[in-house]
């Protein structure tokens, strides 16, 4: 059964419209995770699902029922919010217990509820702490606390781990990869953290300016993405664009760069090679598919910056006019100001039109 729907669903401030067309569907059980730049609007559908903003048009579909005009009570949802919004009078026993409490249930229902969450959680010696007592890891677990309680066939997170530290982070989204795998309920989690969409999503929808631009498996975005925008966007450190232009004979085809390097393109379609010129075409390369070294006529990239972290050497640099940034797990005995040659995998090339952004 799917869970959620929205169909053609739009939102507009005014005269300025920040969704538009919306179509998706998640399914029951589902992690499903929101993703893109501040100001795409991501935030903004998760709103709507949650009955916090009007739908301008276009139907909400939520267990088979349109919600457009349900109150939030009436949805079956429950919101985790960045900024945690615990009460600060209330230790977290009571901020965890809250919901059932105004609902009128019983002392021992509401032990009951906030005994099971906090063990799902591991919150037993925190319970009773008031939030300014606790880390920030340990507000957003009650907050996740208060969200289980409510037993909601959905759970949406907007941007939970924003305020953590790095190390926080990972461990939280541990944890709430962990949760969805023990409630198996449907989650719908917002973020602008690609590496937290990669990790966490069954699947992940890509926004950009108020539309969905993908939406797919994390590897298969990875992968396959669908435009400029979401290949730049998925993926940690992101994808190096180097233009140029296709070129071909009766027997084999090449991208060649601005600065006369040329990567080969076997298997490759290239459609009306000889007549795309140069700056027209760009060849998008993930850092990890540069390889050292490549025949006489290969692209070099003029080393700027060089990285050594251990387990890896990352090189900041540029191939002619354009920027790149390239990844290798070998100790390079490299230094700024080095010319070094490269090559790519032709299964590891994507190719996009300069003008549209579209795959080639």
């Amino acid at each position: 059964m799917t869970d959620v729907q929205f169909r053609d669903l739009s939102k507009s401030f005014g005269h300025h419209k920040i969704l538009e067309d919306i179509n998706l569907e998640i399914n029951s059980g589902e992690f499903v995770v929101l993703v893109g730049p501040s100001g795409c609007g991501k935030s903004t559908l998760l709103r709507m699902l949650a009955g916090l903003e009007p739908i301008t048009s276009g139907d909400l579909i939520i267990g088979g029922l349109r919600a457009n005009d349900l109150p939030p009570q009436q949805r079956n949802i429950a919101m985790v919010f960045q900024s945690y919004a615990l009460f600060p009078h209330l230790k977290a026993s009571d901020n965890i217990g809250f919901g059932p409490k105004i609902r009128g249930e019983t002392r021992a229902a509401i032990d009951d509820k906030v005994k099971k969450a906090s063990g799902i959680l591991n919150l037993f010696s925190y319970l009773d702490r008031y939030p300014r007592e606790l880390s920030g890891g340990q507000r957003q677990r009650v907050a996740m606390g208060r969200a289980i309680v409510r037993e909601p066939s959905v759970f949406l997170f907007d941007e939970p781990l924003s305020n953590l530290d790095a190390q926080l982070r990972v461990q939280m989204r541990t944890e709430i990869k962990a949760l969805h795998q023990r409630l198996k309920s449907t989650i719908v989690y917002v973020t602008h953290d690609q590496i937290e969409a990669m990790t966490m999503a069954d699947r992940i929808v890509v926004m950009n300016l108020g539309r969905i631009q993908q939406v797919g498996a994390p590897l298969e975005l990875y992968d396959r993405p669908a435009n400029k925008f979401v290949a730049s966007f998925i993926g940690s450190p992101s994808m190096s664009f180097v233009s140029g232009a296709l070129k071909g004979s009766a027997t084999k085809a090449w991208f060649e760069t601005s600065g006369g390097g040329r990567l080969a393109l076997v298997g490759k379609a290239v459609p009306a090679a000889n007549t795309l010129e140069t700056g027209t075409v760009e060849a998008g390369i993930r850092p990890e598919h540069f390889v050292v070294g490549g025949a006489d006529d290969a692209m070099a990239i003029d080393v700027d910056v060089v990285e050594p972290t251990g387990a890896e050497t990352h090189v900041y640099g540029a191939i002619g006019p354009d920027t790149v940034r390239a990844v290798f797990r070998d100790r390079l005995q490299i230094r700024p100001g080095d010319r070094l040659p490269v090559s790519v995998d032709p299964a590891n090339i994507h190719l996009f039109d300069k003008t549209t952004g579209l795959p080639l």
